[in-house]
C-alpha cells in the first residue's frame, strides 16, 4: 500500500516537473524575436478589448500569445517605420471591443506616423464598425470584403437607470454626490436622464462624432460636410461604400496580393511578418538615459493592487506608493510619466497616491513628471494626474469628473417585502450610519454631506494649485463634469493633445534629453517572472483570477464592465467610503 501511494506521488511530483520544464522551454521559445526577410509586410491586428499591460499570470506570460499592448503595437510600428527590411504594413483591424476611443487613436497615431516615413499602409476590413474603420481610414488604401457592410453610423451612447428596478424592491437609494454633473449616482437614484446629465453625455457624443467626422474628412480627402452627408446615409452595402469613396476596392483577403503588387515583393513571394511576433523582438530602448512609466490602468483602491474578476485590475495605493518610491529612489531615472488608464475609485486612495507623486515631484525638480491619460483619467483618475505639472491626453480620453459621492442602498425594505426582520443594536449616535437596511437620518445625511463638502474644495483648490488658476475657475468646469481630452484642452485642465509616446518626448524635453536620442523606456510595475506568477497562480488571489475569463466570455467585455460599474462600489471600497469614481455609459 505504501509504495503503491508512493508510487503514485512520485508520478505526480514527475509530471508536474516536466509540465513545468515545459512551460519554461514555451516561454523562452515564444519570448524570441522574429527573423524579417528582406521587402517584408508587417500584418498587424488590432482588435479585441486594447489593453496597457498585458495579463502576466500563468497562462497570459506562455500561452496568450495574441495579447498585443497598445505601446506594443505603437513600438512596433515606429520600429518598422526606420526598419529598412519592411517596406509596407497591413492593417487589419478586427472587432475592437472597448466602448473608448482614446486607445485607438493612440494607434492610428502610430500609423500615420509610419506613412511619415514614405512607406505603405493598406488596410482590410473584414468588417467595418465605427472604430474599426476610423482605424483603417488612416491607411493609403482601405478594402473591404464584398459581402461586408460599412457600419459607419455615428456616435451613440446608452445609460441604465435602476430606480424603478429599485422601487419594485423596496431598495431605497440613499446617496450624496457634490457637483450636478456627477451623475455616477443617477443611475440608482433616477428613472432617466436629468438635465444636466443629458447635456454631458450630449456634449461628449458631439465632440466625439466631430473628431470622427475631422479624421475621415482628413484621411480621404473629403469635406467635413461631405462627410456627415455620408455618416447620415449609413450603414452602407459594401457597393454603396465604395461609390461613396469611404473604401478604395472591395476584395476576398486572397485577393489582396494581386491587387497590391507593394504586398507581394520584388520575386511576387509575400513576405509577411506578423506584428505579434515582431513586437517581441523589442522596441526602442537601450538608450542611455532612462525614462520610468508609472503604470496605473483600472479602479483605484486602497491596499495591494490585484485583479477583480469583473473589474479587472485594480490599482492599489499601496502598491502605486511601493513602485513611486522606487522609481524616485533610482537616480538612473531621468523623467517619470504617469501612463493613467481610470475611471477614479476611492477617494482616499487616489489622495494617497497622489500625495506621493507630488513629493516625487518637488524632491527633484530637474527630473520631470509628466502624465499621460489613456481612454479613462476621470475623477480619482484626474486626482492623481494633477500632481504632474504637465498633462496630456488623446483628443477623445474621458478626463475631469471633479467631483464626490458617497452613499448606500438602504434594503430594509427589501427584506421586508421577503418577510424577513431586521434588527440594529448601536452604541454610539452614529454607529449604525451606514446600515444597509436604513436610510441616513438628517443628522448622518448632514454629516456625510459636510465632508464631502469639504474633500470636494480640497479637491478643487489642489487642481485649480496645480493648473494655476482661480478655485472659482475650476469650480466652473468642475462639479463632476466629465470631459474629452480636446474639451479639458480648452478649459485648461489638460496641456497638450496626444499619446504616450508625446508625454515621453515632453518628458525628455523637459530633461534635456535629446529629440533625436532614444531613451531606455523602463515599465513600473514591471511585468512579473513566470515563477512569480507561478507561485501567485496557486494562491487565492490567483483562483479568484481565473474566474475572469468565464464571466467575460460569457457576458462579453462591454457587459462585464457595465456588471463592474454597478457592483464596484459593494465588493472594491470600504464601507461607507466617498467615492471619485466617473459613471459608466454604454458607448457605440
Amino acid at each position: 500500500m505504501r509504495r503503491g501511494v508512493a508510487f503514485v506521488l512520485g508520478f505526480i511530483t514527475v509530471a508536474v516537473i516536466v509540465s513545468f520544464v515545459a512551460m519554461v522551454a514555451m516561454f523562452f521559445v515564444v519570448s524570441r524575436g522574429p527573423s524579417v526577410p528582406d521587402r517584408a509586410t508587417l500584418v498587424v491586428r488590432p482588435g479585441g478589448e486594447l489593453v496597457e499591460q498585458a495579463p502576466d499570470d500563468v497562462f497570459g506570460q506562455v500561452l496568450a500569445r495574441d495579447t498585443v499592448t497598445v505601446r506594443a503595437l505603437v513600438n512596433s510600428l515606429r520600429r518598422a517605420a526606420r526598419d529598412e527590411r519592411i517596406t509596407s504594413v497591413l492593417l487589419l483591424p478586427t472587432t475592437l471591443q472597448s466602448p473608448f476611443w482614446a486607445k485607438v487613436q493612440d494607434v492610428r497615431d502610430a500609423v500615420l506616423e509610419f506613412r511619415r516615413s514614405g512607406k505603405q499602409v493598406i488596410a482590410f476590413l473584414e468588417y467595418g464598425g465605427d472604430r474599426e474603420y476610423y482605424l483603417a481610414s488612416a491607411a493609403d488604401r482601405v478594402f473591404l470584403l464584398p459581402t461586408s457592410p460599412l457600419d459607419l453610423t455615428g456616435v451613440a451612447s446608452y445609460e441604465v437607470f435602476l430606480r424603478g428596478a429599485l422601487d419594485k424592491i423596496g431598495a431605497v437609494p440613499d446617496f450624496v454626490r457634490v457637483g450636478d454633473y456627477k451623475t455616477a449616482v443617477n443611475t440608482f437614484t433616477e428613472s432617466g436622464f436629468t438635465p444636466a446629465h443629458r447635456e454631458m453625455t450630449e456634449s461628449l457624443n458631439r465632440d466625439m462624432y466631430d473628431q470622427l467626422v475631422r479624421a475621415i474628412a482628413e484621411s480621404r480627402r473629403m469635406t467635413e460636410a461631405e462627410v456627415r452627408t455620408l455618416i447620415d446615409q449609413g450603414p452602407f452595402t459594401p457597393r454603396a461604400a465604395l461609390q461613396a469613396g469611404l473604401v478604395d476596392d472591395l476584395a476576398y483577403f486572397d485577393q489582396l496580393d494581386d491587387r497590391v503588387p507593394e504586398l507581394r515583393g520584388d520575386d511576387d513571394d509575400p513576405r509577411r511578418l506578423e506584428g505579434a511576433d515582431y513586437a517581441r523582438g523589442g522596441g526602442f530602448g537601450g538608450g542611455r538615459n532612462r525614462v520610468a512609466v508609472l503604470l496605473a490602468s483600472g479602479v483605484i483602491a486602497s491596499g495591494r493592487s490585484a485583479f477583480d474578476t469583473v473589474n479587472g485590475n485594480i490599482v492599489g495605493s499601496d502598491t502605486m506608493v511601493e513602485q513611486i518610491r522606487r522609481v524616485r529612489d533610482d537616480e538612473s531615472v531621468r523623467a517619470v510619466v504617469l501612463r493613467v488608464d481610470s475611471p477614479g475609485g476611492s477617494s482616499v486612495a487616489s489622495d494617497v497616491i497622489w500625495r506621493e507623486l507630488a513629493i516625487t515631484r518637488d524632491q527633484n525638480p530637474s527630473r520631470p513628471l509628466v502624465a499621460s491619460m489613456s481612454d479613462l483619467a476621470a475623477s480619482g483618475g484626474y486626482y492623481i494626474a494633477m500632481a504632474a505639472p504637465t498633462i496630456v491626453a488623446q483628443p477623445a480620453t474621458l478626463t475631469g469628473s471633479i467631483g464626490i459621492f458617497g452613499g448606500k442602498i438602504a434594503l430594509g425594505g427589501t427584506a421586508g417585502k421577503l418577510g424577513v426582520t431586521t434588527g440594529t443594536v448601536a452604541a454610539g449616535r452614529s454607529a449604525a450610519m451606514m446600515s444597509p437596511f436604513d436610510t441616513f437620518t438628517p443628522d448622518q445625511r448632514a454629516k456625510l454631506q459636510n465632508y464631502m463638502n469639504g474633500f470636494y474644495d480640497h479637491f478643487v483648490a489642489t487642481v485649480a494649485e496645480s493648473r494655476g488658476k482661480t478655485p472659482a475657475e475650476i469650480h466652473a468646469v468642475a462639479q463632476g463634469r466629465v470631459w474629452t481630452g480636446r474639451q479639458a484642452r480648452e478649459h485648461g485642465l489638460v496641456d497638450a493633445l496626444g499619446g504616450l509616446d508625446a508625454a515621453i518626448t515632453l518628458a525628455k524635453e523637459r530633461a534635456g534629453i535629446p529629440a533625436d536620442e532614444d531613451v531606455d523606456v523602463v515599465f513600473y510595475p514591471p511585468r512579473r517572472t513566470l515563477f512569480e506568477a507561478l507561485r501567485e497562480q496557486f494562491g487565492s488571489a490567483g483562483v479568484r483570477a481565473m474566474h475572469a475569463s468565464p464571466l467575460r466570455a460569457l457576458v462579453g467585455d462591454v457587459d462585464a464592465r457595465a456588471l463592474a460599474a454597478l457592483t464596484a462600489p459593494a465588493r472594491l471600497f470600504r464601507r461607507g467610503e466617498p467615492l471619485a469614481l466617473m459613471p459608466f455609459a454604454f458607448v457605440r
